[in-house]
């Protein structure tokens, strides 16, 4: 049986950029015999997650888009972060976006881009914690300790202590940013979104924090118009969170 940690790989090599995989790339790509791949392929086919095109290649099938249609139905708050996250690209001209935690993994669940921003739209859909906004807001509110730091660049945060410092200053502040700590060259700003219009507060907490959003752009440029861009950011979401 396809194990669900192979499935996931497997779903993963799927993107924009490479929309389909024929056997023989997918088994290069993957690192795995031909015949392992092909069955790998056949299983999720099979299964409904991948359909085979008339060329004889697989691309990710409509039942996938149909989950995630479910998935968001499922949170009340879900439509109202999306529109947001529209306005902040448009308004502040740059990639913004709502992460939300998975166990103790940071997942991003919209990107959106705006025409001027001045980095590409990043593909990673796991962030690491330590190291970006989104990760600091999540683990704060949620009080998670890292179980690890990874030293993405020579900006990452690596120590408990570290860790500990920016925590606070995170809650003291009420919002996080991360330069050059994830990928060099950008900074992201990120601000805890609080659910209240759902009625879900966490049971354990009573934090309403369900997501971590906000915009990330080059360092030169968040550097240059810091205060502008973080009170832009926080007047937008203070407006959407006091919407009746």
């Amino acid at each position: 049986m396809l194990s669900l940690q192979k499935a996931a790989t497997i779903l993963g090599a799927f993107s924009a950029e490479q929309p389909e995989w024929g056997v023989r790339a997918l088994a290069s790509h993957l690192g795995v015999p031909r015949a392992t791949a092909h069955a790998y392929l056949a299983g999720l086919t099979e299964a409904g997650f991948l359909r085979r095109t008339p060329a004889g290649k697989y691309r990710l099938s409509w039942h996938l888009a149909e989950m995630g249609a479910q998935l968001t139905a499922s949170l009340p708050w879900f439509p109202e972060a999306r529109a947001l996250i529209t306005r902040l690209a448009l308004e502040v001209r740059a990639v913004a976006f709502l992460c939300i935690l998975e166990g103790e993994e940071v997942v991003a669940t919209i990107r959106e881009r705006h025409p001027d921003a001045d980095i590409d739209l990043p593909l990673d859909v796991y962030l690491p914690a330590t190291a970006t906004a989104s990760g600091k807001i999540l683990y704060a509110h949620a009080e998670i300790t890292p179980r690890s730091f990874e030293a993405c660049t020579p900006s990452s945060i690596t120590s408990l202590d570290e860790w500990k410092t920016e925590v606070a200053k995170v809650r003291r502040l009420g919002y996080a940013y991360s330069i050059e700590e994830w990928i060099p060259g950008q900074c992201t700003l990120g601000v805890p979104y609080h659910a209240l219009h759902s009625g879900l507060p966490d049971p354990h907490t009573g934090d309403t924090v369900v997501a971590a959003i906000g915009v990330q752009m080059s360092a030169s440029r968040y550097l240059r118009e810091e205060r502008s861009i973080r009170e832009r950011v926080l007047q937008i979401v203070r407006e959407a969170e006091t919407l009746p």
